[in-house]
């Protein structure tokens, strides 16, 4: 099986490539603890993204770094959400929150693993009917 970012990620820089591969399997471990069935991992505007394989289960995590912003790297969820607002209220300090989706972390620094965790659960349950 081919990964679906390797030709992606060749163009990052390795400490960008690093630290995608870490949070990489905070989500997708994420995924497999949130019991929503296998998680899809492809590009989504050329960005890096998971998404519950099962219908009606959650919405689109994506991840992106770019050279616009090289010594960041950000979490991607839909505008369309209140994910960012809830994790701005949850964890107002472990993220720099952009507008209503996007959520950067510095290169090089401790990831806030808990934080990305609950995000990655939140975003792959976010249609579930309770």
């Amino acid at each position: 099986m081919t990964d679906p970012f390797a030709s992606t990620l060749a163009a990052w820089p390795k400490d960008a490539q690093a630290q995608f591969h870490e949070m990489r399997a905070l989500i997708l471990n994420a995924g497999a603890q949130a019991d929503v069935g296998p998680i899809e991992e492809s590009l989504k505007w050329r960005e890096p993204s998971w998404r519950p394989k099962r219908a009606k289960q959650g919405t689109t995590l994506r991840l992106n770094w770019h050279a616009n912003l090289p010594s960041t790297i950000a979490l991607f969820v839909g505008c369309q959400t209140t994910l960012s607002a809830t994790m701005r209220e949850i964890y107002p300090t472990d993220f720099h929150y952009e507008s209503n989706r996007g959520l950067r972390l510095k290169l090089g620094e401790p990831l806030p693993e808990q934080a990305i965790d609950h995000l990655a659960r939140m975003a792959f349950t976010y249609h579930r009917k309770t």
